[in-house]
């Protein structure tokens, strides 16, 4: 898997689940249902996504939580529309 299909997996995952602006998830849960061995390129790449202001980053006391920029909705979305299975 490619950095490419990896960020547009993880954009797509926080759509679905309708994480924009204030509803926030755990960065630790981003690696799940991606194979063992690619688990710390996700996260990597996440925060790859956080610098391009793609994913909010929200630091808590336990731990770090993202959510989707709703100011980078179209680019987020023209993303995600590009993805092939």
């Amino acid at each position: 898997m490619n950095e490419q299909i990896i960020a547009q997996t993880i954009l797509r995952k926080l759509m679905y689940l309708g994480k924009w602006g204030g509803s926030h998830t755990s960065v630790d849960n981003l690696p799940k249902g991606f194979p063992k061995h690619l688990r710390g390129d996700v996260k990597d790449i996440a925060k790859d996504l956080i610098k391009k202001n793609l994913l909010l980053a929200k630091p808590t006391s336990y731990g770090l939580e993202v959510s989707l920029n709703p100011e980078k909705k179209k680019e987020i979305e023209t993303i995600v529309s590009s993805f092939k299975e």
